[in-house]
């Protein structure tokens, strides 16, 4: 695309992101099995940033990347800012499900103060707050000590992750200021539609959407291809797969990547860049989580921001609409399916990570 990447304020201090984020889960130790080449990685991250696609999200269990960014920003920082380029990184605070019950307000600053030194800044842009079990109380008022932190200086902007819409609302009504909440959403995952966009958009609150590509399966290369099986490559195409199947299968899927085909045919351009439009344009949506760190991934992510690839085309959105209706609607509000202790989904959950690793 020409022209500098849209931006967008969240909260009311000033403070602005890239509609583009680069998500770090599938950095993670034991997303993947392949070896990162820290200086490849950082040459690429570079790049990107100084294409003004400057916002990073982490988190403190996604084991090792808090650290990686760090080391990435004590590497490149002071050239990007000679560049005129400032780099925002998001991290999270997701408290270990087998501690919830004994949770202190010292354990939530020790979380904390771990992210601002693994990351090396004195104040955290934005951390975004889980809580793995609605049946263990505690999380407002965890979100509450979150919030005493922001006041003291640690802390930019607090925002949630995973949360249902009314607990949303609850940890609002305690007085707990939230600028994002961090969800899935796609062509195939649209529960934060029902619900949370409402009460978002009521609150002036962004939604930050990850999987809009569902760990690529919504990518033309699986267009015509049999299901990928067990053993996945990565943790990412077992969790999207789980996805698939809860829309209706790899039947429905090919169904949507046809029409998603047709639709991009239209406009000249790809089907993983119309999809990322598509979550892009809807109502309440900040900014989207992109797992590339490449610079040969640029151009492609870029033009999912292009103000020429318009879906409001009477033949695109006929297209999408057919696609749509061919899926199963996914059960329940935000993360439902996913806190289904006898689900599949809760299956592929790890969620004690936040503790030192060894």
């Amino acid at each position: 695309m020409s022209g500098p990447i849209p931006r967008i304020s969240l909260g009311e201090d000033g403070y602005s992101i890239s509609r583009l984020i680069v998500g770090g889960w599938q950095l993670s130790a034991g997303h993947r099995d392949e070896a990162i080449d820290e200086r490849t990685l950082f040459t690429g991250l570079a790049t990107i940033a100084r294409s003004g696609w400057t916002t990073f999200d982490c988190a403190d269990i996604y084991t090792g990347v808090e650290e990686l960014f760090g080391r990435f920003r004590a590497a490149h920082a002071g050239a990007l800012r000679g560049d005129g380029t400032e780099l925002q990184f998001h991290t999270k605070c997701v408290p270990d499900a087998d501690r919830l019950g004994s949770l202190r307000k010292s354990d939530v600053e020790a979380t904390v103060d771990r992210s601002l030194a693994r990351l090396g800044v004195e104040r955290l842009d934005l951390v975004q707050f889980h809580w793995w079990n609605y049946r263990v109380p505690g999380y407002v008022e965890a979100a509450q000590w979150l919030n005493d932190l922001r006041q003291a200086g640690k802390i930019r902007h607090l925002g949630a992750t995973n949360f249902d819409t009314s607990r949303i609302r609850e940890m609002r009504d305690a007085g707990v200021p939230l600028v994002t909440q961090q969800v899935q959403y796609s062509l195939l995952d649209r529960r934060p539609e029902a619900q949370l966009v409402p009460l978002a958009r009521e609150m002036g609150m962004g939604l930050l959407a990850y999987g809009a590509l569902a760990g690529g399966l919504l990518g033309g290369r699986y267009l015509g291809v049999p299901a990928p099986r067990e053993p996945f490559s990565n943790r990412s195409l077992a969790k999207y797969r789980l996805i698939v199947e809860e829309a209706g299968g790899w039947a429905r899927l090919q169904r949507l990547l046809a029409k998603l085909d047709d639709a991009a045919r239209l406009l000249g351009c790809s089907p993983a860049e119309l999809a990322m439009r598509w979550v892009l344009d809807r109502p309440g949506v900040a900014a989207i989580m992109v797992g590339t760190f490449h610079a040969r991934h640029l151009d492609s992510c870029l033009r999912s921001l292009d103000p020429a690839l318009s879906l409001t085309a009477a033949s695109v959105g006929e297209l999408i609409d057919e696609a749509l209706e061919g899926l199963d609607p996914l059960r329940g509000d935000v993360f439902d399916l996913e806190r289904d202790l006898d689900g599949p989904h809760a299956r592929l959950m790890k969620t004690n990570l936040s503790r030192p690793q060894a």
